[in-house]
């Protein structure tokens, strides 16, 4: 751990590092970014962040903007010292944020401000950009030695941390005359390959590349009394989306999400009427780290006149809950707190809107440029079936939007299903399953399949819940493959079976022994509609829950769940299932017959992707058929 002294005036004192820092900077040089550009995109963004943290403080305390209101980031070249600054006159940090912040990899300042905030009534979650901790200290791609001078807003004492980046660093007080009046000044010791960033043409390059949409202004030194500002410093989603090239929507994605792909889909315009406010949305082309976080919170910043707020406004529900971006309210109250935001028919208005927006949106790009719709659909389509669950009122608008793997297709919509029933089908059948490799080989399909029937295969876990909840899409119930009766018997054969010579009554004889040996380890015993291949299989009666829910919410513990006793159902066509009937009818019960039923059972289990109950007992029964058999 660093050590953490009080430093006194004209004492400095060296801290250790809390990692194998010389490793890890030289990891992070060489794998984490591949252009040495982008330390000056992260300085400025932290130094954005402490910018929107300080005026986000100051909507409860003005006095911290005393002095200078006028928030800036400042950067000044200078080629005699070879160093080049980057300044701004935000929140700034304390001895102990700066020994917590910068002398630890991948500690967070603004994460544990977050965290800090998101519990607060008065101010509401909130999400900057520094969440990993680790830009900063790209700034030894182009340093030999980082020196950094802060004083945090509304105290009067000041402190400089100084590294060179190989193990130590150390922490000293300054004089208040040598620290800046607020906020933190930054100074990088370039290395002689580096020098190129002094350069006002490569600054201001860099700049335009990567930080022209920074609401603050950035200003470029020119000489020891006057700078120019170098970024056009108006919020992006405030300028007409003409003016926007494809290049800077990007780069703002980036800003605001730390991934700098291309998002797969991106949804400004401007509402008027009752409410007024700015939409800059954004769908990741990739999933973001936090997709599956069991908290389920939205990632959208909510602004009121360019102000930030919060990110933790819920303007989005949580299936939709990847999509990332700027909502920015014209007529909200600038000090608007958590409760308001919960309560406030404004903030409900704009969420509806902006949902039923962002759907309508996602339905044209599925229904128009059906590559990019596959690839959103693989990265959010599991989140985006949440809301079938959860959202009635928008369900239809789910299901223009879902695409299902089926015994046939991939990426089918229910309209395609629908369009493609058989004759006398009445249901849109479906089969859940862990995996889709479970779900191909389920024997439950052997029927349908030989009607031609297209079945849903679901294997997202959210599956289960949402097709019970649903009452089904465009006059068409949903219906379990592997639940109650198959009811097949109207719906032709694609090619005529030859016809069963199985003997009826030696099969009713069969399924009352296997019902009698195995009692209440099966709910019931009987002949199959949906077999035609497997011997056996298990299913669920019409009363119970589909087998894999059940079992799904059997194995999370919840108390009223348990696993019930399932349907055995037997195909009395098969050529085991007839042996063993002929011998039920000329010899009646018989331990022979007894172990037989045990294995059906244990076989069904292990068709549907169960354990046996006895393994032991079943290596057993297995060994002792094949020894009969082969002696």
């Amino acid at each position: 751990m660093a050590e953490k002294k009080k430093a006194k005036t004209g004492e400095t004192y060296s801290h250790n590092f809390q990692a194998e820092v010389a490793k890890l900077l030289h990891l992070m040089v060489h794998s984490v970014y591949s252009d040495r550009d982008v330390f000056l995109r992260e300085l400025i963004s932290n130094a954005a962040d402490a910018l929107d943290k300080l005026r986000y403080e100051a909507i409860a305390k003005p006095e911290l903007l005393a002095g200078a209101p006028d928030l800036a980031i400042t950067i000044t070249p200078d080629k005699a010292a070879k160093t080049l600054t980057v300044a701004d006159n935000g929140i700034g940090m304390s001895e102990q944020e700066l020994i917590d912040n910068l002398g630890t990899i991948a500690k967070s300042g603004t994460q544990a401000f977050m965290e800090q905030a998101k519990d607060d009534k008065d101010k509401g979650g909130i999400h900057l950009i520094g969440q990993f901790g680790v830009g900063f200290y790209s700034s030894f791609m182009v340093a030999h030695k980082v020196e950094v001078t802060s004083r945090k807003a509304g105290t009067d004492e000041a402190f400089a941390w100084s590294s060179d980046g190989t193990g130590t660093f150390t922490v000293a007080s300054v004089k208040p005359e040598a620290a800046p009046l607020r906020g933190t000044s930054i100074v990088l010791h370039l290395k002689e390959d580096a020098l190129e960033f002094l350069e006002d043409w490569k600054i201001e390059e860099v700049v335009r590349a990567y930080s022209d949409h920074i609401a603050h202004p950035i200003r470029l030194a020119a000489g020891t009394e006057t700078t120019r500002q170098i970024n056009a410093a108006s919020a992006i989603w405030t300028r007409a989306k003409t003016d926007i090239t494809p290049d800077q929507y990007k780069e703002f994605f980036g800003h605001i999400t730390g991934a700098y792909s291309d998002p797969a889909l991106t949804l400004h315009y401007k509402a008027e009427g009752r409410n007024e406010y700015t939409v800059l949305l954004f769908v990741p082309g990739e999933k973001p780290f936090d997709l599956y976080d069991p908290e389920r919170r939205g990632r959208q910043k909510l602004y009121v006149r360019r102000v930030f707020i919060t990110s933790d406004a819920e303007l989005l529900p949580p299936y939709l809950r990847f999509v990332r971006g700027v909502i920015d309210s014209e007529d909200m109250p600038l000090n608007i707190s958590r409760e308001m935001l919960q309560h406030n028919p404004q903030v409900a208005a704009i969420r509806k809107a902006v949902t039923n927006k962002v759907l309508a949106e996602l339905k044209k790009c599925f229904e128009t440029e059906p590559e990019k719709a596959a690839k959103i659909w693989d990265a959010f389509g599991p989140v985006i079936k949440e809301g079938l669950y959860e959202d009635m009122e928008r369900r239809d608008q789910l299901f223009e939007i879902a695409r299902f793997n089926t015994t046939k297709r991939e990426g089918v919509t229910l309209k395609d299903y629908i369009a493609d029933l058989k004759a006398n089908q009445t249901a849109i059948y479906y089969l859940t399953a862990e995996d889709a490799a479970k779900a191909k080989a389920s024997p439950q399909l052997e029927g349908f399949r030989a009607r031609g029937i297209e079945v849903l295969l679901l294997t997202d876990a959210v599956d289960s819940f949402w097709v019970r909840m649903a009452l089904g899409f465009d006059g068409k119930p949903f219906k379990s493959v592997t639940q109650g009766a198959a009811d097949l018997d109207l719906i032709p054969l694609v090619e005529e079976a030859p016809k069963s010579d199985a003997d009826e009554g030696a099969t009713a004889t069969l399924i009352a022994l296997i019902k009698q040996t195995l009692g209440d380890q099966v709910g019931d015993v009987r002949k199959s509609a949906r077999l035609t291949d497997s011997p056996v299989c298990l299913v669920a009666s019409d009363q119970g829950l589909d087998r894999t829910l059940e079992k799904l919410l059997a194995r999370q513990g919840t108390t009223d769940v348990k696993v019930t006793a399932p349907i055995l159902e037997i195909n009395a066509g098969h050529a085991l299932i007839k042996a063993l009937a002929e011998t039920a009818k000329k010899s009646g019960a018989s331990a022979e017959l007894g172990d037989a039923s045990g294995l059906l059972l244990d076989l069904a289990r292990v068709m549907d992707g169960e354990r046996v109950a006895d393994p032991a007992k079943f290596a057993g029964s297995v060994s002792a058929l094949m020894q009969k058999a082969y002696s």
